[in-house]
């Protein structure tokens, strides 16, 4: 196979983002238990064929493409949310160190930089998972909703990365000056 044929970063990129959004927007309505008769449980099926599976050929994907933050991102994901999809049903202990060791991995992604959407996408992964973790180790539901409010707005923004990225909508906000009266001069 010619060096010069590549997977497209780009659309992996789409596609990871896509992944990560439906699967946080599953696994933390979920926790929410906003809408009645839905669980964590439920949301099984997809972190396993759609965050654990898919997520992790995306990541193959981009790593082939050339894009080794965003394929090293999608694949350690990807293998983390068949994990817990496989090992769903344990409580307690064993579940809060799963889900704070999952945590410490998605606090590197948050810290490892990048575009800002993917680090706030990260950022509120990584709260949701330590709220949920605490919330399994103190047998607390109350943190376990609110990581699963911090899941669902970690998947609206990379659900929102996504679609950015398709539609060519804005990712960045626009920078202001240091202060009141500043202006830039040239």
């Amino acid at each position: 196979m010619d060096k010069d044929v590549s997977a497209g970063s780009g659309i992996t990129t789409v596609i990871g983002r896509i992944a990560l959004g439906i699967t946080l927007l599953a696994f933390g309505l979920g926790h929410t238990a906003v809408i009645d008769g839905v669980s964590a449980a439920d949301a099984v099926s997809i972190a396993r064929y759609v965050g654990g599976i898919a997520l992790f050929a995306a990541g193959l994907m981009a790593l082939r493409g050339g894009d080794s933050v965003g394929g090293t991102a999608f694949s350690v994901l990807g293998a983390l949310w068949f994990t817990w999809a496989v090992s769903a049903g344990t409580s307690g202990n064993d579940a809060g160190f799963f889900l704070l060791l999952f945590a410490l991995v998605v606090l590197s992604l948050t810290l490892a930089g990048g575009e800002r959407l993917g680090q706030v996408v990260h950022g509120l992964f990584f709260v949701a998972l330590l709220l949920m973790a605490i919330a399994e180790f103190a047998g607390n539901d109350g943190f376990a909703k609110v990581g699963g409010w911090c899941a669902v707005a970690a998947g609206a923004v990379a659900w929102y990365a996504a679609t950015a990225a398709l539609a060519h909508w804005p990712t960045a906000l626009p920078r202001r000056a240091a202060g009141r009266g500043v202006t830039a001069t040239g």
